[in-house]
């Protein structure tokens, strides 16, 4: 699965201004369920094409811009698939991702990409890793609420060897491309993941080792997820974790960890074991976030203005925004005259406000947290709090 990273971002948020389509759906990735998808990325594509011609576009043309999309409706490639599909085409531009999201379905047609529900993969809803630790395997994977998935570190993890190569070869730990099979026997690792045969917990040389390694795991890591403020949890035998935290430099690495040998937890197991450890952050983060909008309110310091938070945004001055997803509210903004002018219908060359207001907040820095109208802090589909 591709990471959404934030440089993807910014380059489909600062697409030139042109008719561009984007389109979320939910996917099935096992059983007969699977049947479901091609016919709900059809009925998207439908809708586009309809939007596009209703816009002025010829049928002709509205079916050329779409048609690599079409061509994804492949067999093969409906078994790679995630919780759900985001398509992003315009004339310069095409995207997809598989992510582990799950959308609604939706299509929308404007003169920007919508990316309102990418974001609960840049905010602290869910959205996290497990960086699983043992002498056979170091892996990662990236989960949700509902989802795990192993992340591929082909050409991103350093190789044992070439770390310690410059180290005396007699206080080299031995090392291996296997990785224990379900039988005792051997299997292969993935690329690029190295493999200890060390002597345990009491060996100093291994420990030394591990830390040098480990300090490059780390920096590798750091570069693969920059910008990210998703929490990590580490799972790991308990004398492996310390190495590890000592070597670490991610931000969002959290205290609690998963003990234990991970290869012998399924996915699953590892998924169910840190849900339980950082539901309890995501929670405590967005209600903070909450409660300190409620006591700014009224102080210049937080607005529920969308005239007023866009602008801000824009300016960089929008550290915290609490949005909507299930809302869209359409209008225009002139950055020349830092002005929004706010339509209660989508018209010709509206974009959708709320989408480019959680946008801003995000490529200058600010977090987001889309969550549904229910546990918006009041009436409004957007609440903000400003840096300054």
């Amino acid at each position: 699965m591709k990471l959404l990273s934030i440089a993807e971002l910014e380059t489909l948020a600062k697409q030139a201004r042109e008719t561009c389509v984007s389109l979320f759906l939910p996917t099935y990735h096992g059983g007969s369920d699977t049947q479901q998808n091609p016919i709900r990325l059809r009925n998207l594509i439908r809708e586009a094409e309809e939007r596009l011609i209703e816009g002025g576009w010829r049928s002709e043309d509205a079916k050329n811009l779409l048609e690599p999309v079409k061509e994804l409706d492949e067999y093969e490639f409906w078994q790679h698939q995630s919780d759900g599909l985001a398509i992003f085409r315009s004339q310069n531009l095409w995207r997809y991702y598989s992510l582990p999201l799950d959308f609604e379905e939706l299509a929308i047609v404007s003169n920007r990409f919508y990316l309102k529900p990418l974001f609960p993969l840049f905010q602290s809803d869910g959205h996290f890793y497990i960086l699983a630790l043992s002498h056979n395997l170091i892996r990662l994977l990236e989960g949700t609420h509902h989802h795990i998935e192993e992340v591929d570190l082909t050409d991103v993890l350093p190789i044992l060897e070439e770390v310690l190569r410059f180290d005396e070869p007699e206080r080299q730990t031995p090392s291996h491309t296997g990785t224990p099979g379900a039988a005792g026997g051997r299997r292969a690792a993935p690329s690029g993941v190295t493999v200890f045969h060390g002597h345990g917990a009491g060996d100093e040389d291994e420990k030394e080792n591990l830390s040098l390694y480990f300090h490059r795991v780390n920096e590798a890591l750091r570069e693969f997820l920059k910008e990210e403020h998703a929490p990590l949890v580490l799972a790991g035998v308990e004398y492996l974790l310390p190495i590890y935290r000592e070597a670490n430099t991610y931000s969002y690495l959290i205290d609690t960890a998963i003990t234990g040998n991970p290869e012998l937890l399924t996915p699953e197991e590892l998924h169910a074991q840190a849900w339980e450890i950082v539901e309890p952050y995501f929670l405590q983060a967005q209600q903070e976030a909450i409660n300190q909008y409620r006591e700014l309110l009224g102080t210049g310091k937080a607005s529920s203005q969308i005239t007023e938070t866009i602008p801000a945004a824009c300016q960089g001055r929008v550290d915290k925004l609490i949005v909507a997803l299930d809302q869209q509210q359409w209008g225009t903004f002139d950055s020349d005259t830092q002005t929004v002018q706010v339509h209660p219908n989508a018209e010709p060359n509206d974009e959708e406000l709320l989408d480019f207001a959680a946008t801003q907040t995000i490529l200058n820095g600010g977090i987001v947290y889309a969550v549904d109208s229910a546990d918006m802090p009041n009436d409004t589909p957007l609440a903000a709090v400003f840096r300054y």
